[in-house]
């Protein structure tokens, strides 16, 4: 893999550098060879992907033929579930009576 530097700019050819590794999946397999991965393990995990891509494409695939509602866009910043720090998990004092 190859990312020329122009100009002595070394950040912007980081950052080429890292989107290419991104794209070919070189962080995501050291990731998985950070430890030994039993054939077994690397079977199931395999078939548990596979399962999730094909339900993945058979969801938009009924999005788009209208069969399931499109997912909803939400803003980045907008409330949302549990944006408003009442209820939820976090513990903290609760008054009781």
């Amino acid at each position: 893999m190859q990312v020329l530097v122009r100009d002595n700019n070394v950040d912007q050819a980081l950052k080429a550098l890292k989107k290419k590794m991104q794209r070919e999946g070189i962080f995501r397999e050291m990731k998985l060879r950070g430890h030994y991965e039993k054939p077994s393990e690397k079977k199931a995990r395999e078939k548990a992907e596979a399962i999730r891509r094909a339900r993945k494409l058979a969801r938009k695939k009924m999005q788009r033929e209208g069969l399931l509602p499109m997912k909803p866009k939400t803003t980045p910043g907008a409330g949302g579930p549990g944006a408003g720090g009442r209820g939820g998990a976090g513990g903290g004092a609760r008054r009781f009576g």
